[in-house]
């Protein structure tokens, strides 16, 4: 099972597009907010089912903050994180995550990719696909599950 994972989009359907060729082979794809109207284009262009939730300039939406999904036997955790102050820490975030026996939380907000292994947890910020803080190119991330492993790549577009 292969995951597509972006975050904060900000209505550039540009690099949507660049993202979803380059991970052509993807079975589902996370979409970790601002915007959310971008997940759904996500969804008709890829023609792969899209999870999203909301971010912080998302106002208005009706649209539940988080969503914990199983795929392939494993846990999924998505939110946009600016509840959980995620710019300074992830810990706020790992807790709420540890009750839902999350194996894999994925956030946004920052726009500066991440990856933490915290006990049996992987913790994961894609950066943004759009406007990147992190001084590297846009970006996004799949996450491959097999045989009960998740492995996590970070994707550059360019």
């Amino acid at each position: 099972m292969k995951i597509g994972i972006m975050s904060d989009s900000h209505h550039d359907l540009n690099a949507i597009d660049e993202a979803i060729c380059l991970a052509d082979d993807v079975d589902c794809w996370f979409h970790a907010g601002d915007s959310i109207e971008d997940a759904e284009y996500l969804e008709n262009v890829s023609q792969k089912k899209v999870f999203a939730v909301p971010g912080n300039i998302d106002w208005f939406i009706d649209k539940p903050q988080e969503l914990l999904v199983n795929i392939a036997d494993k846990k999924i955790f998505l939110t946009h994180g600016h509840k959980y102050n995620v710019k300074w820490s992830t810990k706020p975030l790992y807790e709420r995550a540890c009750p839902l026996n999350a194996d894999l939380i994925i956030y946004g907000h920052s726009h500066v990719g991440k990856e933490e292994h915290i006990d049996d947890k992987i913790i994961i910020n894609p950066g943004s696909v759009s406007e990147p803080r992190d001084g590297l190119n846009p970006s996004f991330m799949i996450a491959t599950i097999d045989q009960g492993k998740i492995e996590i790549e970070r994707i550059f577009l360019k």
